[in-house]
Order: structure tokens, then sequence, then C-alpha cells
């Protein structure tokens, strides 16, 4: 596994949309509907303040004991709390000499709203915490038993909300990128010094962009107004007018790229620029014009985005929190490389990735090298399955190929006709996965990108080349155009490596505010949704 403490704070990609790069700005609602939800008041939103720095108000360390014969579930955080409370000399937190204190039933509130934070209603002993609860309410008693269920069930919360499902699972999933750390005792530590991660969570920005989405999808769930388009045609355009054109401005209203419903069975310019808005958050090319795989989109069953939503919310739990430094990020299903410098997006570049059956790992490295007119080393089983085949049907298929033998194993000569075209960027690691420049460039005109064996294919690789080595007195533009146009291979080491990671993201949202979504490539979603229904309590 790699090392996390290399990574815990270069890690968070701030894909084109994954992230808002040192953008402070709300979150713009991008679906025009009315609330029906009840809101939660600012109070249950987070819980001001920290524990009560009392300490004449104690009780008997023995009670502990009792307490987590009673709730074996919170065994798991036995340690913790004794801990804790050791450290305070077992003083009440969720008490002072005026009683139960206001985070407490902050906290409950919260807690009796887990599901906003999408994941199952799945609190340990809910039925018990809101007697307990409810009873205490009003009492000028001071229970030990609501105090240790309080801590208890805060802990519980964070486990589940603020670290997700466990490391183990998450590989299960097959994502080898390094997890955020987050001990039960720094969460104690940090409630307790006044910094409360109930008012700031921890968690990767995306988390809380996403919950409000999940609201808003809920709403329309809740609403059940969403009703298939049906298509009378196999596309609608600019003047085009229709029933159908009408429900697809229903549609997009309803959804937030339409501001304001007209009622117009007209295909408008309004209503055009709408499409666009959905094409983009969509991944789809922004012509204005709907067709059948648009429809489709727009019929996509409410209860599978709010999934989509739930999943990649999940997935922003196990990111660290903030950016920093320059750092590259691939975002799978988006088909996009992103450029970091200082932690703010520089630029963007499509590729290609692999295709199913060729997957490219979600894992991180670090670039180390260029190499212009590149040899390509046939992998052995691409050799094996493809190239010898072919060699034995055609006696001239490596002239033809422009390859050669070469200790005993078949490799491509430098040149523009090079399956990896004229450059290719390496951060040596053990999945064989590199950057690489292409000759079939017609692949990235394409809404769905994967075609590789695994390995990730460049639009632009030049702009790459000239960004890492932009500070590099060697290195300018022409030169980096005669090394790659050479046909003679050149390794050039970075004077400073630069972190690489790649992710998958399905759904996210985007510098302007906005909910993507792209199709699930590897299929990853459903399982890991399930994963997380099948979650414990704890």
């Amino acid at each position: 596994m790699p090392n996390n403490n290399f990574t815990l704070i270069t890690i968070v990609f701030l894909f084109t949309g994954i992230a808002f790069a040192n953008c402070k700005s709300q979150v713009k609602t991008v679906i025009a509907t009315n609330d029906s939800i009840p809101k939660a008041t600012a109070k249950e939103m987070g819980i001001p303040g920290s524990f009560s720095a009392q300490t004449k108000i104690k009780f008997d360390s023995a009670i502990i004991k009792s307490f987590l014969d009673s709730f074996p579930k919170f065994k798991a955080f036995q340690k913790d709390i004794v801990g804790f409370y050791k450290g305070r000399n077992y003083a009440y937190a969720w008490y002072d000499d005026k009683g139960m204190i206001e985070p407490a039933n902050n906290l409950y509130n919260r807690i009796l709203n887990i599901s906003d934070e999408g994941i199952p209603d799945s609190v340990p002993y809910k039925t018990a915490f809101s007697a307990l609860m409810e009873t205490e309410e009003g009492s000028d008693k001071i229970a030990p038993t609501v105090e240790l269920m309080l801590t208890s069930q805060y802990l519980a919360y964070a486990k589940n909300v603020w670290v997700g499902l466990s490391e183990k699972q998450s590989l299960a999933t097959e994502w080898l990128l390094p997890r955020k750390k987050i001990s039960s005792q720094q969460l104690l530590d940090s409630l307790g010094s006044g910094k409360n991660f109930l008012d700031n969570s921890p968690t990767y920005r995306q988390y809380a962009l996403l919950k409000e989405y999940l609201k808003k999808y809920n709403n329309l769930k809740v609403q059940g107004k969403l009703e298939p388009i049906k298509a009378d045609k196999k596309l609608y355009k600019l003047a085009d007018s229709s029933a159908t054109v009408l429900a697809i401005r229903e549609r997009l209203f309803q959804l937030g790229d339409l501001t304001k419903n007209s009622g117009s069975t007209i295909f408008d310019d309004i209503l055009t620029s709408a499409v666009k808005s959905f094409e983009q958050r969509l991944g789809f090319k922004e012509d204005g014009i709907v067709n059948a795989a648009l429809i489709n989109e727009m019929n996509y069953p409410v209860e599978k985005r709010i999934e989509q939503i739930m999943v990649n919310m999940e997935r922003s739990r196990w990111l660290p929190i903030e950016p920093s430094g320059d750092y590259l990020a691939v975002n799978i299903p988006e088909y996009k490389l992103h450029v970091y410098e200082n932690g703010s997006l520089a630029f963007d570049i499509n590729v290609v990735v692999g295709k199913d059956q060729h997957k490219t790992v979600i894992f991180n490295g670090d670039m180390k090298y260029i190499v212009f007119s590149p040899y390509w080393n046939i992998p052995a089983s691409i050799l094996k399955n493809e190239t010898l085949p072919a060699i034995k049907k055609n006696g001239n298929y490596l002239e033809q190929h422009n390859m050669e033998w070469n200790n005993g194993n078949v490799r491509q000569k430098p040149g523009p006709n090079n399956s990896l075209g004229l450059v290719k960027f390496l951060f040596p690691n053990s999945h064989s996965i590199y950057l690489h420049d292409t000759p079939a460039k017609s692949l990235f005109k394409e809404n769905n990108r994967a075609f590789s064996h695994g390995c990730i294919r460049l639009a632009e690789p030049k702009r790459l080349a000239q960004y890492l080595l932009r500070n590099d007195k060697n290195w300018d533009d022409a030169k980096i155009n005669a090394a790659m146009k050479k046909g003679t291979e050149q390794y050039v080491t970075l004077k400073t490596t630069i972190p690489v990671f790649i992710a998958y993201f399905t759904a996210w949202v985007d510098r302007q505010g906005k909910l993507n979504f792209r199709k699930d490539v590897y299929q990853r979603d459903s399982r890991l949704a399930q994963m997380i229904l099948e979650k414990s309590g704890i």
C-alpha cells in the first residue's frame, strides 16, 4: 500500500468539477422546486461550542463498564471512551451545573437525521437513545447513562459519517488510493478543545456539496413528478414544436437547467441553452440537440441518481480535506486529466482510459520521467494474445508496424505511428500504467472514451510536457517539439517529482455549482451502494 503520510494532503484532487479551487462561494441551487422536506434549524446543522468545561460534577468510572455491558455495540470505542473520561477525571462532558448543554440536543437531532448524510438510518440503539433523551428533556437530574450514550453515539456517528466504510471494504472496490486517517481520540480531543468537528465536518469539500443535492433529489423522489418523457421522433432541436418539447422543458426545469418554465411547446433559444447545460453536466457534446441517448438520461430513475450521489459521498469520506501543491488527477468516468498548480486548477486535458476488460487502476504515484520519442515495449499479454498471432498470419507484420525483436521481446520503434505517440510520462508503479500520447486522435471526439489496455492516453501531451518542464531552463517549446519528433528515444528526469492520482467519481458538483453525472464505466457504483446499505450501526 502507498505511504499514507506521503499523500494525505496532496491527494485531494479538484477535478474540473470535483471541487472549487480557491472558491468559497455557496453552492448554486440547480434544482428548481419547492422544498417540502423540513429544513434543519441553524442549531441542528451543527453543534456550536464544545464539551462542557465544568470539572466538579463527576461520575464513578465503574459505570463505563456497566454501560458497555448494556450496550455492547459500543465496545468498539471502549479504549477511546475510557481514555477520554480518564483525561477529564470522569467529569461530565454533556452537562454543566445548569443541566444538559445545548450541543447534546443538537447532536441528537443530527443523529436522528443521519439519512441526510447519504447512509442508511443505522443508528445503534436508536430506540433506547430516543427514550433516554426524551426522558432527560426538562429534567434537572444528571444521568451517567445519558452522558455515556451521547459520547458513544458521537463516536459512532463520526465513524459512519466522516470515516465511512472500512479500508478493507474500500479495497474490495479496488480503491487503492491512500485514505484519510481520523482516530476517535482525535475527534474527542478536537471537540473538547472547541474545534468541534460537528460544525466543521472533517470531509473532502465535495461531501457537503453532494449532500445538498441529495436533499434536492430526495425531494424530487417524494414529489414523484418525474414522469417518463415519451419521444415521438429521433431528434428535437431549435424551432421544433410538439408535446414532447414541453415535456423536455418541464424536465429541465425540474432538474435546474432551466430557471423558468414558460410552458411553451416550441423548442426556442432558451430551451436550447438549457439542453446544453444538461449535456455539459452529463458529459455529452454540447450541441443543444435532444436525441434518444439524452432522453434516456432525462428519464434516468431519480432513485438511481440518489444512489449515485450516495456512493460518491462515500468516496468523498475517504479523501483528505484540503488540497496543496502541484499534482495531476485523472477522474476515470469523466475521461479527464486535471492539472493543479499550488492547489488551483491550471487546465484540463481529455483522456482515453482502459476499457472494461482492461480497467485503469485507482491508485497514486509520483511522476519522475518524461520520455520523448519512446519505444513501445509490447506488454506480455498483448504480445501473447494479439501480436504473436498477427505475426503468424502475416510474415511482414513487424515491418509493416515499425516493430522489431529486442532481447526476445517485441517493441515498436519511435515515430509518429508508435502506439505511445511522441511522448510518454512515467510514474513508476506495479500496475504498469502511465500517461502517453497516441496517434489515434479521433477517439477523443467520443463522449465515452474507454478504449485502452489500461494506460491513459492524452489529447494534448505536448501541453503536459510544457507544464512539467516549465521551470527547467534547459527546455523550451522548440526543444520539446524537436525531442518529440526526433525519432530517438530520450529520457528526461524531472527535477521535482509530481504526484499523480487516478480516481473514480461518477457524481460531483462543478465550479459553477452544477451537479454532474457520468456513466459508471466499470460498474463500481452498484456494488458500493450495496456495501453502504449493508453497513452496521457501528
